[in-house]
């Protein structure tokens, strides 16, 4: 068994859990709430702004302009593609300016994002790929899972297309096929710190959908309610 699906297969519990969390379920349905989704997507609109630095990173630490390449694509994708997407949401959704502009990131999605930065900066890109993958897997994992889910939710039936899609099917396979090439040169230590940071993200994932879907505050945030 490849390096990856040891990950995938090491993770599964946690996967699992993502499969079942009601965020997921609810959104195939068609019955999450449209005030779930709205956080969910300012959130993940944060997230990936970093996410796609943290590609960028993964660029200029690859060993030859080939793979450099391919991974400026991936974070040029994020920021066209993905953000694009969610710019479209935020307009359905009717995200105002002043939302943009007084938004704070949720706990979670500070700490998920300041994880993927130490694996990038601290390591080589196999620590890059290894703190990555999960969300690029999950996630087509998941858009498979409800492919055939009939929401009767434009904007539900969007996010589940775009993550059931062939092109995105495609990012998903490269960066396993890459994050196997690097284990297989790479030492057995090299290999556990990289498999932690698959299992760091693949819990952090989880966390994601529960943070959505309780509207996650900052604990100050209700102190400072209450004086």
């Amino acid at each position: 068994m490849s390096f990856a699906r040891r990950a995938r297969q090491a993770a599964d519990p946690i996967w699992q859990a993502s499969f079942r969390h009601p965020f997921v379920k609810e959104l195939g349905e068609g019955t999450l709430d449209r005030a779930k989704f709205r956080y969910y997507v300012m959130q993940d609109a944060y997230y990936l702004r970093h996410f796609a630095r943290v590609q960028a990173i993964g660029a200029a630490k690859s060993p030859d302009l080939a793979t450099t390449a391919r991974l400026a694509h991936h974070a040029q994708s994020t920021c066209e593609a993905e953000l694009s997407l969610h710019e479209t949401f935020a307009g359905l959704l009717g995200i105002t300016e002043e939302e943009r502009a007084a938004f704070m990131p949720a706990p979670t999605a500070y700490a998920y994002t300041s994880h993927m930065y130490r694996a990038a900066y601290e390591g080589h890109l196999g620590d890059v790929i290894a703190a990555i993958l999960p969300c690029y897997w999950l996630y087509y994992e998941i858009g498979e899972r409800l492919k055939t889910c009939r929401p009767n939710d434009p904007i539900y039936e969007k996010w589940i297309s775009t993550y059931s899609s062939d092109w995105f099917r495609s990012l998903v396979e490269e960066q396993i096929d890459r994050l196997d090439a690097i284990t297989a040169a790479v030492t057995e230590e090299d290999r556990r710190r990289m498999e932690q940071h698959f299992l760091i993200s693949s819990d952090y994932e989880y966390q994601f959908w529960e943070m959505a879907y309780r509207l996650e505050r900052w604990p100050s945030a209700e102190l400072m309610k209450s004086r």
